[in-house]
């Protein structure tokens, strides 16, 4: 592989909740101001912080997780990423060096090492001065190999505490403030359950983001933020058999796509457009007709939420059962799974669903699985062989009832919860639905099975 330059940062934070998505939103959106192109990156499996940032960025978010990708594939999906941008900017997740065990391994710290990138350092400062900087020290004692290059300081309470934790920092730890963002006292950012309102619902995200490139502009030290990114080390770029489409569209395959339902890594689309698909959205909430398509990808979202919505759109509903009746292929993933179920029940009440499943889910007030999940198909199915290691992500509040563990599953899992007894996949006809969230760069064969059995639904 050739090798490039990519500037690049990697905001990481101390804790959840240090403040991480303010600033990256809004470093991104006033990048975009002064006519940078930005690469929105999101360590970690999440779709939520990552669609924002891509609607900061007015660019596709990509996921980048060490636990679901190889590192070759995180290379070539941040070259990709990044060839327009002139910076890229990684979020991380939880804090900097929390991963799956007590070594931290998959942690924001083990991927920015991974990619090359300098880490700038959100701490939340409340009610405390000189013990940032222990803070500081600590992480930066803790792993002399990161590049820890300096520090923003946020919900700063007075210019006092402010004053007194610049000095702190700088005599003991030797990094630059690179920012200071007071207690605000607005909710910038609205959050819920998952963890902020999605984008695709968000009624001014605009606005939003506006408001929180005012606050990065006013408080960021962004010349200096922009001078840390290029000292990024040079990184290695996809060559171009990987970047360009395999051929000529051959099937088509349905995207559900609304406020429903918008839990897609941009990559699982793109694999499919290369395997040979187009793509066509469908919007369960809006759309009364199912347009002509060969396979169906029902992603995850929040059905919950608008399951009184989706049920009341019965025309959509009968007109996919009777199209999955006839052997449609589908993969549908945590929220696709269950809009194909019997019944959603919320709150105690029984919204229709469309009936492809023989089940019904319940949403609950707990999660009933959240992590990572490792599996493996072992029986045969439409889309993958047997054999095939998936490596993905699921956050769920929901599970399955009428004893929905006894219908036919596909996968075993070796982690993860999935639909309970070890297994996850649940396959009635042609249709595959998990609680796993997949990743096409850690399940290459993925898309091009769904294509290739939609090729062999119009046979």
């Amino acid at each position: 592989m050739a090798r490039g330059k990519l500037p690049r940062l990697v905001l990481a934070g101390l804790a959840g909740d240090s403040g991480k998505s303010l600033v990256s939103l809004g470093l991104i959106r006033a990048l975009r101001h002064r006519g940078l192109p930005v690469a929105p990156f999101k360590k970690g499996p999440d779709f939520i912080d990552a669609a924002w940032l891509g609607a900061a960025a007015g660019a596709p978010c990509r996921n980048l997780d060490t636990f679901m990708m190889k590192p070759e594939a995180i290379h070539a999906s941040l070259a990709e990423g990044g060839r327009d941008a002139a910076i890229a900017v990684v979020e991380g997740n939880r804090g900097l060096f929390d991963g799956m065990d007590a070594g931290g391994s998959h942690s924001t710290a083990q991927l920015a090492k991974l990619i090359g990138a300098p880490v700038v350092l959100i701490v939340n400062v409340t009610k405390s001065t000189r013990t940032v900087a222990a803070q500081v020290l600590g992480c930066r004692v803790l792993d002399p190999d990161l590049r820890l290059a300096g520090v923003i300081l946020n919900r700063v309470g007075t210019s006092r505490q402010e004053k007194v934790i610049r000095e702190a920092i700088a005599a003991d730890t030797g990094l630059p403030v690179l920012g200071a963002i007071p207690r605000l006292t607005d909710q910038h950012l609205p959050s819920r359950h998952l963890g902020l309102v999605t984008a695709m619902e968000h009624p001014d995200v605009d606005e939003t983001l506006e408001r929180v490139a005012a606050v990065a502009t006013e408080h960021l030290d962004i010349p200096a933020l922009l001078a840390l990114a290029d000292e990024a080390t040079d990184l290695e770029s996809v060559t171009p058999s990987e970047a360009e489409a395999t051929g000529a569209k051959r099937v088509r395959i349905g995207v559900l796509k609304d406020r429903a339902f918008s839990f897609y890594y941009p990559e699982n689309l793109t694999a499919l457009e290369r395997a040979g698909a187009e793509l066509c959205d469908i919007s369960p909430l809006a759309d009364d007709a199912l347009p002509d398509i060969d396979a169906l990808y029902a992603g995850g979202g929040f059905p919950e939420v608008y399951a009184a919505e989706l049920a009341a759109n019965k025309p959509l509903r009968e007109a996919l059962a009777d199209r999955i009746g006839q052997g449609l292929p589908v993969w549908a993933e945590c929220g696709g799974l269950m809009y194909l179920s019997r019944a959603l029940i919320k709150d105690g009440v029984a919204h229709e669903m469309v009936g492809a499943l023989p089940v019904r889910v319940e949403q609950t007030a707990r999660p009933q699985g959240h992590g990572y999940v490792q599996a493996m198909s072992d029986r045969a199915n439409p889309v993958l062989p047997e054999g095939t290691e998936l490596y993905g992500h699921e956050f769920h509040y929901s599970r399955l009832l009428d004893n929905g563990t006894k219908v036919p599953t596909v996968l075993k899992l070796t982690r993860g919860v999935g639909v309970g007894g070890g297994r996850d996949g649940l396959q009635v006809g042609r249709t595959i639905a998990t609680y796993t969230h997949l990743h096409a760069l850690a399940t290459p064969t993925w898309a091009s099975g769904l294509v290739e059995a939609a090729v062999g639904s119009v046979q």
